[in-house]
């Protein structure tokens, strides 16, 4: 049996933010991975976009199935990168929502906002589509829940999600910019209380509250 080499909590966010930094998450183009990602990502959105049946797909397969190759041959063992991810100081850049060197993520960027709320924008393609030219309801819902840990951790009172509730009051539709916003309303002992919407074109087309509680451990957060 494999025994995973998870760390005992949580990193943050970024350690080191003191309320008056300008950017939330992770910037794109701060890391050597980041390029790297972001050309995985132009892969699956013109792959989303090709037809089964295309002349080129033969050759682009052969292709991939090299690159894919060379990038397990030199992979660091899982077990190892559980915990390497979380080492250092600094943002975390392999989120799966605001991540940029994550292939899965957008990436969301997320900055401050005025009145306590933190925001950010970003254009999704056919990749994470549900409905016809809408975004998925999972990816709004993983959206939000990253927006609402991010707007917990710029009031300073971390926790992780114990109940998220997601309203979806109109489509969010994929190739336009939607801007998913998050505040942290009050926070109760290690209970915290935020809340967040998608908005689009001036439109709200989703909304989330959400309870987070905080680590046992965390005496500061008390």
């Amino acid at each position: 049996m494999v025994t995973w080499n998870i760390p005992d909590s949580r990193k943050e966010l970024s350690r080191y933010y003191t309320g008056a930094e300008t950017y939330l998450t992770a910037v794109p183009g701060e890391s050597p991975l980041d390029d790297t990602a972001n050309q995985l990502r132009r892969i699956v959105e013109a792959l989303s976009l090709t037809t089964p049946d295309a002349a080129h797909i033969p050759l682009t397969t052969e292709r991939l199935r090299d690159i894919a190759d060379e990038l397990e041959r030199y992979a660091e063992p899982a077990t190892d990168r559980l915990l390497g991810m979380w080492e250092g100081d600094g943002v975390v850049r392999h989120d799966p929502v605001t991540g940029p060197e994550n292939t899965l993520a957008p990436p969301l960027v997320m900055h401050v906002a005025e009145d306590g709320w933190v925001e950010g924008e970003v254009t999704l393609g056919l990749p994470y589509q549900g409905p016809p030219a809408a975004v998925h309801g999972g990816i709004c819902a993983a959206l939000l829940d990253a927006a609402l840990a991010v707007a917990n951790h710029r009031a300073g009172n971390n926790g992780m999600t114990a109940r998220l509730e997601i309203r979806y009051q109109r489509p969010t539709p994929l190739y336009r910019p939607v801007i998913v916003r998050a505040k942290q309303l009050r926070h109760e002992g290690r209970k915290r209380f935020t809340v967040g919407e998608i908005v689009v074109d001036g439109e709200v087309s989703a909304t989330a509250e959400g309870l987070f509680i905080a680590r046992r451990t965390s005496v500061a957060a008390e």
